[in-house]
């Protein structure tokens, strides 16, 4: 389970280097932080250390979260809330030691320290419902609700989308069949904003229950990626 644990840690920092995102030289700048540069934290507010902080600021990246707060499954049902459907959870590892006594060969007795690592999941708070207010991330507001677009909101309702809005990461998610966009709010103009939700929708049409678009794509940046861009640019 340790060495599994490691492998774990190991793969996602290769991971983050392949595709350029090198979580120790940029760290995240939460929105409901007044853009200070902090650890990630806990639900009780303590920061996380060692590696767990590369860790969570990858997956804040990776998700475009605002919030740097994080809890467990179980932590989020004791505020009442409950976690997204399909959302998934973010290995973080706690380690320490064990004391243990053994009997020499004369007949005395040592202690020896034993150390031991094990992995759970967190969730960002942006992936769980219901929690107080607090938790979330408020985006100072760059362009008034009122400029949004009826017909252009009508049109893309009509396409059934699951869309989400948080963070400030605009992504189609594969894994969980959604669209995740930032609030309307904090884009530039209202074309803006509907130009991006296009272009994510676009990568939305690819699943396989849809038009199953593939181009054999097998990591971020290679010749299948590439063309799917270029598919979501048309």
């Amino acid at each position: 389970m340790k060495q599994d644990i490691y492998q774990k840690v190991t793969d996602k920092i290769i991971t983050d280097l392949e595709q350029g995102e090198l979580t120790w030289l940029k760290p995240w700048s939460a929105g409901n932080m007044e853009g200070r540069i902090i650890k990630p934290l806990r639900h009780n507010g303590m920061a996380y250390s060692g590696i767990n902080v590369l860790m969570l600021w990858s997956a804040t990246m990776e998700g475009g979260y605002l919030s740097p707060f994080w809890m467990t499954y179980r932590q989020a049902k004791e505020y009442g809330a409950h976690v997204r459907k399909g959302e998934r959870g973010n290995l973080v590892v706690y380690a320490n030691t064990i004391t243990k006594t053994e009997e020499q060969d004369d007949g005395s007795e040592e202690e020896r320290k034993i150390p031991f690592m094990k992995g759970y999941s967190v969730f960002n708070v942006e992936q769980i419902e219901g929690l107080p207010e607090q938790f979330y991330a408020k985006p100072e507001p760059i362009i008034d609700p009122a400029q949004r677009i009826e017909h252009a909101d009508q049109f893309f309702a009509a396409s059934g989308a699951d869309i989400r809005h948080g963070g400030n990461s605009a992504h189609y998610s594969g894994g969980t069949d959604h669209v995740q966009m930032p609030h309307f709010e904090s884009f530039r103009s209202p074309e803006a904003y509907y130009a991006t939700l296009a272009h994510e929708l676009t990568h939305w049409t690819k699943h396989k229950s849809r038009l199953d678009r593939d181009f054999g794509r097998k990591k971020w940046g290679d010749e299948g990626y590439a063309r799917e861009e270029l598919v979501a640019l048309s």
